[in-house]
């Protein structure tokens, strides 16, 4: 992919730097850009899930349909004090 120029202030530029730490700029904004990605897609699913869940009845169908939730795994570890 060819590259380009994207002109932003120095201070800018020296904050993206520091942010960056040892790795090239270019890669921690490639970086930058794909997390920024799936941070929106994540808060689109969570609103989604939102609005799902808030039907009325929909959780009690869902157990109903599905068993519910599993029992708790009996666990025969102790637990410090």
């Amino acid at each position: 992919m060819d590259d380009t120029s994207v002109k932003v202030d120095r201070a800018t530029r020296d904050r993206l730097k520091t942010l960056a730490g040892g790795q090239p700029l270019k890669d921690y904004l490639a970086d930058l850009a794909k997390r920024e990605e799936q941070e929106r897609a994540l808060d689109t699913a969570t609103a989604a899930f939102r609005r799902v869940i808030a039907e009325p009845g929909l959780l009690d169908r869902f157990d109903t349909d599905f068993g519910g939730l599993p029992a708790p795994a009996a666990s025969n570890t102790s637990r410090a004090a």
